[in-house]
């Protein structure tokens, strides 16, 4: 067998399992070797069934058999039930409200399950286990567990604590399949030709074993410290690849010069006194360091972090500001006429338009051109006729007072970097809650003459300092934690379910005075849907119907989720922020940063679902005015773990201390929106660790500044390529 062989040259594969495995994208041995256990599956604290006591939680291992469903007799009850069976007995197994379980398991399936012994009329059962499917063992090694001269259990003697490697199962394939293939590619030797792309210098610095050492630990691994050096080093590795992408990324934009941006302190300060608060320390410190990069001849890459309503927006114009009030040069001379040029990017055209609007206010005592470019028009400020009010203009004369220099400042969504959107003197990029603005995109804001704007990308999403370090790499990192003075702290109540009628008739209030209301509930990602009876999970648009029938007749009630045309939402969130919307039932989707001041309630339905931080971050859409905001928090949790988890949102600072929380409390894989982020799981174990990050940026820095092509280690090249479609090498 060679690494490169396709799977179905060396596998019989059905039709299905074909699928599924190209579903997973795996195509060849090599693909399959780093398709990796999700957990491993701790057999040594198995029970035999025949030593079964009622009263017990038990764990036994066996073949399932007799599944069905049905109800029961007096109370009708939905319920599944079955047998299990192992080498020393049977014991009966049911599952009160869950139904859907018996369609989940199989005739004859080897299961894992772990629930509490019962004692009924007619006999002993196990009462609403937990079950895990489980890799078929051999009958003597299930012997061997259990049979010993002195009758205690034993471990098996090659793996210990019996630990099975658990697969990560899709429709058309089972983790026993894997388990079978994995076993057949190492024992015919596969991997005596890998070799290791990570230099044995940085392996040997931070103890973590080779490639093949580490293929062989992760799916068979002898003991808990093996499966877990392995990972570390698969974690470290993609961490590392993640930082050489970015350290490269960050060593072509520096190659570019910039325009040095002089800054004038007394004009800065006085701009900043046009605002209706005083700076906090946190704004005054990022727009120093911000100007100070701008005064460098080589583009300034920064990342400003934080929490809605912490004066972002008053940051990017302040450097705005600067960068507009600078003449720009000619042959090495500055000119007594024009202005460097400013291009803000929005998410969306709701918000472009609000940044219009605002920076309107911020530079009307200027003579300064400020132009918005969405899909829905163009306009201009000043208007000729009304100098205190904009007008619409077409697209092709704002293209052309752009490309000439008459606007400074141009405000718009994604079009402002296509190809017919061409700047004479462009010396500032402000990002606006945008994912990644990575390499492609960046390259198209670089002239022809070498010369790249400084880079402002800002975001509210709460991330902790690994992850930053990690997905933000190439960028240094500013951070706003302070709010404005006198805005008013959110009251936020944790809502159990029998005070939701009370909680209503408080909003009720509030929109009697005229205020709006959003209600977020869970986003569900590819539900089954006997599953979501079962988890009795709210949905946006029967929500809305619900409160329309039963509790907010008399309101305009709207909906907003991702299911949406991107027109439908526009025109949703357009209504609401003009009143004609009293209550919006939404999805996580809302538009982060759009500023609806008369909406200062929020529900947020299902809480238990989502990330401290993700919940902090819904909260702060109601953070816009200097109304009192209102944050209902409705848990129908039961846990008090789960509660005392919620109440952390009343007691945190900011979004950060929340991210933070939320990694040691839920782990990296619940963080909300890691997966746009393009880490896996076994990536995301590693930001738990910041000695890990930081040992990854540090090597990954010293080889970009050492070798930027990497051409002294084509084998690492070649990974990161496959790891990121974004890595440009020359």
């Amino acid at each position: 067998m060679e690494l490169h062989d396709k799977l179905e040259d060396k596998f019989r594969l059905d039709v299905n399992q074909r699928r599924a495995l190209h579903r997973l994208k795996l195509f060849s041995m090599a693909d399959l070797l780093f398709h990796f256990p999700v957990r491993y599956s701790d057999m040594s604290e198995l029970k035999k069934i025949s030593e079964l006591v009622a009263g017990d939680t038990a764990t036994v291992y066996g073949k399932v058999s007799n599944l069905k469903t049905k109800k029961s007799f007096r109370s009708k009850i939905p319920m599944a039930e079955g047998m299990i069976e192992d080498l020393s007995g049977k014991i009966k197994i049911i599952w009160y409200n869950q139904a859907y379980l018996a369609k989940m398991l199989h005739e004859g399936d080897s299961v894992k399950l772990t629930g509490k012994v019962t004692q009924s009329k007619s006999g002993m059962y196990l009462a609403n286990p937990e079950f895990e499917k489980m890799i078929d063992m051999p009958i003597d090694s299930h012997e061997t567990l259990f049979s010993t001269e002195r009758g205690k259990s034993e471990k098996h003697p090659n793996n210990e604590g019996f630990s099975y490697p658990v697969y990560a199962e899709t429709r058309g394939i089972t983790s026993k399949w894997f388990y079978h293939a994995i076993e057949k590619i190492l024992r015919e030797k596969t991997l005596e030709k890998i070799t290791d792309y990570i230099p044995a210098d940085i392996l040997n610095k931070y103890h973590l074993p080779t490639l093949k050492t580490a293929l062989v630990w992760i799916h068979k691994p002898k003991n808990k410290d093996d499966a877990e050096s392995a990972r570390k080093r698969f974690a470290f590795e993609e961490v590392f690849c993640i930082q050489l992408e970015r350290q490269h990324d960050k060593f072509e934009y520096r190659k570019n010069k910039s325009f040095q941006i002089k800054k004038d302190e007394k004009s800065t300060a006085e701009f900043l006194k046009r605002f209706p608060f005083t700076a906090t320390n946190s704004q005054t410190k990022s727009i120093g360091t911000i100007l100070e990069d701008m005064g460098k001849n080589f583009p300034m890459s920064r990342l400003l972090e934080g929490d809605v309503g912490s004066g972002k927006t008053a940051v990017a114009a302040t450097a705005s500001f600067v960068t507009v009030q600078q003449r720009p040069e000619k042959d090495g001379q500055r000119q007594s006429f024009g202005n460097l040029q400013v291009a803000y990017m929005a998410p969306t055209e709701i918000l472009a338009t609000q940044h219009f609007e605002s920076f309107i206010q911020y530079f009307k005592h200027l003579p300064i051109n400020i132009g918005l470019i969405t899909g829905s028009g163009c306009r201009k400020f000043p208007s000729k006729s009304n100098p205190d009010s904009w007008t619409t203009i077409s697209r092709a004369q704002l293209l052309k007072w752009v490309a000439n220099g008459e606007i400074p400042i141009l405000i718009g969504t994604h079009a402002l970097i296509q190809k017919s959107v061409k700047f004479k003197n462009l010396a500032l990029v402000v990002i606006d809650e945008q994912h990644r603005f990575g390499t492609a995109q960046r390259r198209k804001l670089v002239r022809k003459d070498n010369i790249a704007p400084h880079l402002l990308s800002m975001t509210a999403t709460p991330i902790p300092r690994t992850l930053a370090l990690t997905i933000y790499g190439d960028l240094d990192l500013s951070l706003l934690d302070e709010m404005p003075a006198g805005r008013k702290q959110i009251i936020t109540e944790i809502i159990t379910p029998d005070k939701r009628d009370g909680t209503y008739e408080e909003i009720r209030k509030e929109l009697e005075n005229g205020r709006q209301l959003y209600v977020i509930c869970p986003r569900i990602f590819e539900p089954d849907p006997e599953k979501e009876l079962a988890l009795n999970v709210k949905s946006a648009t029967e929500e809305a119907k619900r409160l329309k029938k039963e509790i907010f007749r008399e309101y305009e009630i709207g909906v907003l989720h991702s299911k949406m045309s991107k027109e439908k939402k526009e025109e949703v969130m357009q209504e609401f922020t003009e009143g004609k919307i009293h209550i919006l039932c939404a999805t996580s989707v809302v538009e982060v940063g759009v500023n609806v001041p008369n909406a200062t309630i929020i529900i947020i339905e299902g809480a238990e679902r989502f990330g401290l931080a993700q919940l902090h971050q819904l909260r702060g859409r109601v953070i816009r005015s200097t109304h009192q905001a209102y944050c209902y928090i409705f848990a129908d949790a039961k846990s008090e773990k789960t509660i005392a988890r919620l109440k952390a949102l009343k007691t945190a600072q900011n979004g950060f201390e929340l991210a933070e929380l939320d990694l040691t409390l839920r782990g990296a894989g619940e963080l909300g929106g890691t997966k746009q982020w393009g880490i896996t799981d076994l990536g995301m174990e590693a930001i738990k660790n910041i000695k890990m990050v930081e040992a990854a940026r540090t090597e990954a820095v010293r080889l970009i500044e050492s070798d930027p092509e990497l051409s002294k280690y084509p084998l690492l090249k070649q990974k990161v390529h496959q790891k990121s479609g974004e890595f440009h090498f020359e």
